[in-house]
């Protein structure tokens, strides 16, 4: 817990700098603020509370980014970034208590140039698609939780729609950051390589507070619904939709337990599997034959910017949720990958005890989430390791550390963070990292 002086302190500085409404104590506010989607996970959930905020400031600039940090800084208090509270796994969640710098309020687009964007850190990606769409442009991916910050998206996601063609979202993405250190340097302009060391570190290094990032022509995307009477017909086209020329956006199926699951929709029946696509409008045909070939059924085709995003929200960890609603605390989930996920689900299923495997096409091989029972920590980490033997990429998430870079991270955050006050608790040295085969 920080001194009650220095937070007392630090309020009346931040509410001269942000006005009164830019800085609470308030405690309904201050439990707002520290909360994420940490309960998807069992394992995580047996552990909450990890910290409670002392201290929430809404900066609306850059330069109001800056300055708060600064101030909390000056006062010696932790710092833990926040976007819009989507992540799942408890990295914006303030485990040394301290300040929570909520983003939401600092969302402006600032300009739309040819194959890029500039917007705030707390700029829902939402917003930003449209304002691409408006100079006749699109993003190159957005996240599954499309009104996710654009900050939240690059500190703590990896990848989403248009993860197809494009990778992951520290694979140039990113054309450049302007970030916060706490070393009291204001705000710094990084492009680049150089941009890529703030990418999937939650903050610990170097707080976003305005990105760049890479946009292409726009694409009239079509959102296909299909079926089939059972998982292996979907797992039996699913990476060759996914390898379509004109690649698509996004291509997700799931088993038919899976599907029964997600929110009601004529063109999700019931009893069947449901594989879903963001096509090309010169795949579509292709894509039917696909399916049509492999037995199963177009159950509908639809148009426009929604029914993609739509599409969207019921793509990677999504279904996984909607299951995990069906059976309150019964299930955990693990990150997958590997061609084997479509060559042998059996296996796979059999391998984790009775596993559901969500599945999307991914950049180079298939990815998904795998959910079993949960009996215990324990039995986590087993089945991770006889994942591992039969050939899966696994990325456990029950953790909040950075996983990612770690050296290049701990380095960097040595120069820019020499106090230790970005995000504690999420850094760790001495972490092993997630088995190998990761998909991160």
């Amino acid at each position: 817990m920080t001194p009650t002086s220095a937070v007392a302190g630090l309020h009346e500085r931040l509410a001269g700098l942000l006005g009164p409404r830019g800085v609470t104590t308030d405690q309904r506010m201050l439990e707002r603020a520290s909360v994420d989607g940490a309960r998807m996970s069992p394992v995580i959930s047996e552990l909450l509370p990890l910290g409670v905020a002392e201290i929430v400031a809404f900066p609306t600039t850059p330069d109001e980014i800056a300055a708060a940090v600064d101030a909390a800084l000056a006062a010696g208090v932790p710092i833990t970034p926040r976007g819009k509270g989507t992540g799942n796994y408890g990295q914006a969640i303030p485990s040394h208590g301290g300040l929570v710098l909520d983003m939401s309020r600092a969302r402006s687009v600032v300009e739309v140039g040819d194959g890029w964007i500039t917007a705030d850190a707390g700029a829902p990606m939402s917003q930003l698609e449209q304002a691409a769409r408006e100079s006749g442009q699109q993003l190159w991916m957005y996240p599954s939780t499309i009104n996710s910050s654009v900050g939240g998206f690059l500190a703590g996601g990896s990848g989403g729609t248009g993860t197809i063609a494009h990778g992951a979202n520290h694979q140039g993405f990113v054309v450049a950051l302007d970030v916060v250190h706490a070393d009291g340097s204001g705000l710094v302009h990084v492009e680049g390589e150089e941009a890529q060391k703030y990418v999937h570190n939650y903050g610990t290094a170097g707080i976003i507070a305005r990105a760049t990032v890479r946009l292409e022509p726009l694409v009239e995307w079509t959102a296909m619904y299909a079926s089939f009477d059972g998982f292996a017909g979907a797992l039996s086209v699913l990476r060759e939709i996914g390898r379509l020329d004109p690649a698509p956006r996004l291509v997700s199926a799931d088993t038919v337990e899976v599907s029964a699951v997600l929110p009601d929709d004529d063109a999700i029946p019931a009893g069947r599997s449901s594989l879903r696509a963001i096509l090309h409008p010169d795949a579509v045909a292709a894509a039917t034959g696909l399916v049509e070939g492999a037995g199963g059924r177009v159950e509908e085709l639809r148009e426009g910017p929604q029914a993609s995003a739509r599409l969207s929200t019921l793509s990677y960890n999504h279904p996984i949720e909607w299951l995990q609603k069906s059976r309150p605390g019964f299930y955990y989930h693990l990150e997958v990958s590997g061609d084997v996920l479509a060559d042998d689900v059996d296996l796979v299923h059999r391998t984790i005890g009775d596993g559901l495997l969500h599945i999307e096409a991914g950049h180079t091989v298939p990815i998904g989430m795998l959910a079993a029972e949960y009996t215990g920590p324990e039995a986590v980490d087993a089945a991770i390791a006889r994942l591992a033997e039969i050939g899966v990429g696994v990325h456990n998430p029950h953790q909040w550390n950075v996983d990612f870079e770690i050296a290049r991270t701990v380095a960097l955050a040595r120069t820019t963070d020499p106090n230790g006050l970005l995000n504690p608790g999420k850094l760790d040295p001495d972490y092993a990292g997630p088995q190998k085969g990761s998909i991160r």
